[in-house]
């Protein structure tokens, strides 16, 4: 049976099956009490599209009590083949959404002990679709380096707040926009954003960068007037719109000569920026206000040096079985010499030994130069040529580039 474009409304439904539309319709009073809206509409629309399902496949079902397993594994195939929005089919996260809304309801009836209600609750969780979790998309490192160089240098000042905000407090752009004239706050010797209640229910403090204490001041200073509500409005006092911050963000990757980009990368980028920097998963989810740690738990996937630095380690031990000739086995170098090559490969360090490879790429080693609070002068320049020569010499492309692009900060900085 083809499944009809469009889901029918109470109106319809009621007359046809009123016992059930009013359990239907009762269930959803119950939970607008505790749920935000949007919840509530979802799972209206999950009920209204079985009852439709019920009305064009089983109009002897008018009850909820008289569901049985048979329908919903009759249901199961009639959703799979609705159409979507601009699609020929609904996507899986949809089919699991409406799924689980239907499975919520009957396990809250039978809680309730509601008389119009199954015997056993017809849906099981092994109906519910697996659904794709990709992973956050964010930028790497010169990618975000090139758009913030590019949002700092853009003649609107908007732009660069936009960008910087989001760059580096990871903000949702509805908290962006949001965000009240007295959000920045001091305590102690450090200010702090507080972002109020939002889409997860509570509000939180997140550290701000002096620089961006600075730059807000200054916008605040030549375009807010003080009686404006808001902390970020735009230019002409209105509000911004998720829109207008996308344009405005995609105004500076144009001129970073970067693709489309979206608000919501700015967010992971700044925590795989710091999960890859040794910031803790609790201080991300604070950061971020995850209330689950499952969110926070997929940057770990991306930004997993753990795993990268023992790949690589394993990497080059399998590589020696390669070698031509073939290396000697471990057996056969001795002791001494088994020390020696140990110590050959050993770099001494203040309190103790590093023993990368030479060859491998260290985040670290030039942890300084990708600080914020970095500056450099011209007279840097022999060094940094020579840190970026090294870094070529030993097959290092993330050293190699951050010293690029710092020489090419240096050459075209306007003279003084």
């Amino acid at each position: 049976m083809s499944a009809p474009s469009a889901l029918p409304g109470w109106a319809e439904i009621e007359p046809a099956m009123p016992v059930m539309a009013g359990t239907m319709r009762a269930y959803l009073a119950q939970i607008s009490c505790t749920l935000r809206p949007g919840s509530v509409l979802g799972a209206d629309l999950a009920l209204r599209s079985f009852a439709g399902f019920l009305l064009a496949a089983h109009p002897d079902i008018r009850t909820v009590a008289t569901v049985r397993r048979a329908h919903i594994e009759t249901y199961k195939p009639w959703l799979a083949a609705r159409p979507g929005q601009n699609k020929p089919q609904v996507s899986v996260n949809t089919r699991a959404h409406r799924l689980g809304m239907l499975r919520t309801f009957f396990l809250r009836l039978e809680d309730w002990g509601w008389d119009d209600r199954p015997e056993r609750v017809p849906i099981l969780f092994g109906d519910l679709p697996k659904q794709d979790k990709p992973l956050p998309k964010a930028l790497d490192d010169p990618a975000a380096a090139r758009l913030l160089r590019a949002a700092q240098h853009h003649p609107r000042m908007l732009v660069r707040v936009v960008c910087e905000v989001l760059l580096r407090t990871g903000l949702r752009v509805s908290e962006l926009i949001a965000l009240e004239r007295d959000a920045v706050v001091q305590i102690g010797a450090g200010h702090w954003l507080h972002v109020p209640v939002g889409k997860l229910h509570d509000d939180r403090y997140i550290p701000l960068h002096p620089q961006l204490v600075t730059l807000i001041a200054d916008y605040r200073g030549r375009h807010v007037t003080g009686s404006n509500p808001l902390l970020i409005p735009r230019e002409n006092g209105k509000p911004m719109d998720r829109h207008g911050v996308t344009r405005y963000l995609n105004n500076a990757a144009a001129d970073a000569g970067l693709g489309h980009v979206h608000p919501h990368q700015m967010r992971h980028t700044l925590a795989t920026q710091a999960i890859n920097r040794g910031m803790s998963l609790e201080a991300i989810a604070a950061l971020l206000g995850h209330h689950s740690m499952d969110m926070t738990l997929r940057y770990a996937k991306i930004a997993a040096r753990t795993v990268a630095d023992e790949y690589f380690a394993v990497t080059e031990k399998v590589e020696a079985l390669y070698d031509t000739p073939p290396a000697l086995p471990a057996s056969a170098a001795g002791p001494e010499m088994a020390r020696l090559h140990r110590e050959m490969r050993q770099r001494m360090l203040g309190n103790g030994y590093c023993t990368r490879p030479e060859t491998l790429d260290c985040t670290f080693e030039s942890v300084c130069e990708t600080c914020t609070f970095f500056q450099t002068t011209i007279e840097f320049r022999p060094t940094l040529q020579a840190q970026h020569d090294h870094a070529a010499n030993h097959h290092q492309p993330g050293r190699q580039q951050l010293y690029a692009d710092l020489l090419h900060r240096l050459d075209s900085a306007p003279a003084s």
